[in-house]
């Protein structure tokens, strides 16, 4: 920044928001060493408003700081690289880097200062009104810009470090163990709502036009939740939508598709992809969920169904899913309040019939995964129906014969019917998880804590739920 030019310094302030202090920097030849050496008093002769100001000093406090932190790291990586140049090196040196980054962007975030009649409702504790909880979502927006100096892209790990806080700050308002769900969609979507009629910011504009948006283009329809770019871990505008005909040849070869045994998984990611607003739009509209799997039987494959939920929230369910029963299945397992269970019973017999130890593990998992309605006092019908009919309407699994490792089926139903058939308790639990955000199914208040327990550690929040 020392060697930047007058015009470098009024494109940086472009890409802030902060566009209207362009004409003044100009006349007043603002290079980035002048920048860089603003003090307060010459902040306040060159900026009128007061938030412009602030926003200003932050900027150039926190690129001193960054650059103070990445100076030491680079001595660090140099002395690192001569001892270990295998490790320290190219693709790995970047990580490393972005990685410092972040973590450095996570230990300096704290709340903001909200307004006088904000602070009233949260020090009452009570559950804020539709028009305080946009009050609230305005603020974060608004401070999280101020860190990210600017930016309008977080990353998903940054959304869920200011809901965390959020959160813990003022724990009652996580509404029945679904609040940070709800809060951190309600900030991605005020960042939407905030970059949708932005022209000329550069970032903006070449997320746009990578997604099908052109200049001058009035509000488009979401392609999915903000959907993160893998590398840069940037929240991207969708693409534009497709009507009419072109979306209805979609839907047929999808359908025949799906009737073939010998399917193209590699096309039918992509048009999976390009129908997703359409169907989106007819699960927030509560259309039936049998009209939705007609235009969409591939909602039925375990895969497909993974994915979509891997689109809304950037997660592999399937993965998180087996490092949860890794990690919890010896604990739950010994626990007194599933020590007379007849599933434990059960376990402790067949485990005895064998030796293998990969067949000890699975067993283990698949008892421990059954178990937790009991663990957490919820209503395992709700949950798993084994070896009896299943009940519930909303998503449930049915297990038959869980611990026959020749016999044993699992599969998930959505309102009695069988959605899709899975190859173990593992897949089974990640379907279940799945369901309830793709198909945007309320989480029935009987078994909440335990879904609750499974989603803090899915989307990795901060202080997860934990076993009783």
């Amino acid at each position: 920044m020392e060697s930047w030019s007058v015009e470098q310094v009024c494109n940086w302030l472009k890409q802030r928001n902060l566009g209207e202090l362009v004409p003044k920097f100009r006349e007043e030849e603002v290079s980035g060493a002048a920048l860089l050496a603003l003090n307060d008093r010459m902040v306040q002769q060159l900026v009128k408003k007061i938030g412009h100001q602030a926003v200003l000093m932050d900027l150039i406090k926190k690129y001193q700081q960054q650059k103070s932190g990445l100076e030491s790291l680079t001595y660090y990586c140099e002395t690192a690289s001569q001892k270990f140049p295998e490790v320290v090196s190219g693709k790995n040196l970047k990580s490393f880097f972005a990685r410092h980054k972040t973590l450095q962007w996570t230990s300096s975030y704290a709340l903001p200062d909200f307004p006088y009649d904000v602070k009233c409702i949260l020090a009452e504790k009570k559950c804020p009104d539709h028009s305080m909880r946009i009050r609230i979502i305005e603020f974060l927006q608004a401070d999280m810009t101020k860190y990210l100096e600017g930016s309008l892209y977080p990353n998903s790990q940054q959304y869920n470090i200011v809901v965390n806080a959020l959160l813990q700050a003022y724990p009652f308002l996580d509404e029945d163990g679904n609040g940070f769900l709800l809060w951190k969609r309600a900030l991605k979507d005020r960042f939407k709502y905030v970059r949708r009629p932005i022209e000329d910011d550069e970032q903006v504009l070449r997320n746009k036009c990578k997604f099908g948006h052109r200049r001058g283009q009035s509000r488009k329809s979401s392609f999915a939740e903000n959907k993160h770019d893998d590398i840069q871990g940037q929240v991207e505008e969708e693409p534009a939508h497709l009507k009419g005909s072109a979306m209805d040849l979609h839907i047929k070869w999808l359908n025949q598709e799906y009737m073939k045994t010998q399917r193209n998984w590699e096309e039918v990611d992509n048009r999976m992809n390009v129908t997703i607003e359409i169907r989106r739009k007819m699960i927030s509209d509560k259309a039936p969920l049998k009209d939705i799997l007609r235009l969409f039987p591939f909602l039925r494959c375990p895969y497909q169904l993974f994915r979509e939920f891997q689109l809304l929230t950037q997660m592999d369910i399937y993965k998180k899913t087996v490092e949860i029963l890794e990690l919890y299945s010896e604990n739950i397992l010994s626990l007194y309040v599933v020590r007379n269970n007849p599933i434990n019973i059960m376990l402790q017999e067949n485990l005895k019939q064998h030796t293998e130890e990969d067949v000890l593990k699975y067993m283990k998992m698949t008892a421990a995964c059954l178990l937790l309605p009991e663990v957490f006092g919820d209503d395992s019908s709700l949950f798993a129906a084994v070896n009896e009919e299943v009940k519930a309407v909303t998503p449930v699994m049915e297990v038959k014969n869980p611990f026959n490792v020749n016999s044993c089926e699992f599969a998930l139903y959505i309102e009695r019917e069988e959605l899709a058939q899975l190859n173990d308790c593992t897949m089974a639990l990640a379907a279940l998880v799945a369901a309830f955000h793709v198909f945007d199914i309320p989480c029935p208040k009987r078994i909440h804590r335990t879904l609750n327990f499974l989603e803090s550690l899915v989307f990795e929040v901060r202080n997860p739920a934990s076993l009783p």
